[in-house]
């Protein structure tokens, strides 16, 4: 079976392609966040990347990036591994070195593939970028220096990501969240939840947003995907903050992402046609989750099953085509 992490690119131009990881250290509390990149433009030759970002809650930052021609990087599936500039991804760890930081890590995968662009959708050809999650739920093992500081990981919570497509979207917001608690503080292991909400060019307009959210809560899947789904959702998104609501069946989820100003790093994005998309992240973000079952008094009846909460251990990024005056550019 071919892994969800294949490479997508055919050698054609018009292309961009992204391997990423997030992970929260237990004991620091400290986000990182790392990608691996493929950009083949419309003029010009193709280009890949790393990328090394983390921080902690204290404000503290790391950001490396280092960019090589395309020859750099080698594929292959079965099983699956992706090597850059030296640089390793496979589907059972990473390892790599940028700009004074270096990572090498192992996890164990568990679950199936979740994708967010259902196959209904996908079948159209109408989406411009198309992201699956092929580890959605790590603990992840292993050592992150970031310049003078290790970090020696041990039960590390997060997810491993893969998309691709021709350009990014006009506006979006996206945050993934493993390291969960009750309201008791009782850790929920087996439990994450992943969405991403956008708005996208068509003829001069914006349009959106189209939400789909994924998750897992007391072992039993959650995907609110299909275009019934991304109908009934509810998304009102900015520079730091994020509220939204999903349907999947008989759960119902409703999310709140609050990722203070102060803890917003930018970085920029380029398009094959070079268009720039400017992301501002916070790898050290809070979200607190509502979660519903429908209860037997019919179609209105819902009951609070789950309140769960990730303080300053979700990562969340938003992004748009201009960039925002007073929040720095780290990556360029």
């Amino acid at each position: 079976m071919s892994s969800a992490n294949a490479r997508r690119w055919d050698g054609r131009p018009g292309h961009y392609e992204v391997w990423y990881l997030t992970l929260t250290d237990p004991a620091s509390s400290i986000g990182v966040w790392i990608r691996y990149t493929l950009r083949a433009p419309l003029d010009g030759a193709a280009e890949c990347a790393l990328w090394l970002l983390a921080m902690a809650p204290d404000g503290d930052r790391f950001a490396g990036r280092q960019t090589f021609p395309a020859s750099e990087l080698e594929a292959r599936d079965d099983p699956f591994r992706l090597c850059l500039a030296g640089a390793d991804l496979s589907d059972r760890g990473a390892a790599g070195a940028v700009d004074g930081g270096t990572w090498e890590l192992s996890w164990e995968p568990r679950l199936a593939p979740y994708e967010f662009v259902h196959p209904l959708v996908r079948r159209t050809g109408a989406a411009e970028t198309v992201l699956v999650l092929p580890h959605a739920d790590l603990v992840i093992s292993g050592t992150v220096r970031l310049g003078e500081r290790v970090l020696e990981l041990d039960g590390a919570r997060g997810g491993q990501a893969h998309l691709w497509g021709t350009r990014h979207a006009a506006r979006w917001a996206w945050t993934h969240a493993s390291d969960l608690h009750d309201a008791d503080g009782v850790a929920r292991p087996d439990t994450f939840v992943d969405a991403v909400s956008v708005y996208v060019e068509r003829l001069g307009r914006e349009l959106g947003p189209s939400t789909p959210v994924v998750g897992r809560f007391r072992g039993d899947d959650f995907a609110a995907t299909s275009p019934v789904a991304l109908a009934r959702a509810r998304s009102r998104f900015g520079l730091s903050t994020w509220r939204f609501e999903a349907r999947d069946g008989k759960r119902r989820i409703m999310g709140e992402v609050d990722a203070p100003r102060e803890t917003l790093a930018g970085v920029v994005y380029h398009d094959p046609d070079g268009r720039p998309a400017c992301c501002y992240n916070s790898e050290v973000a809070s979200i607190r989750l509502s979660v519903f079952d429908r209860t037997a008094r019919g179609r209105f009846g819902w009951l609070l099953r789950d309140t769960l909460v990730a303080r300053g251990r979700a990562h969340f990024e938003y992004g748009q085509r201009a960039s925002v005056a007073d929040v720095e550019l780290l990556l360029l």
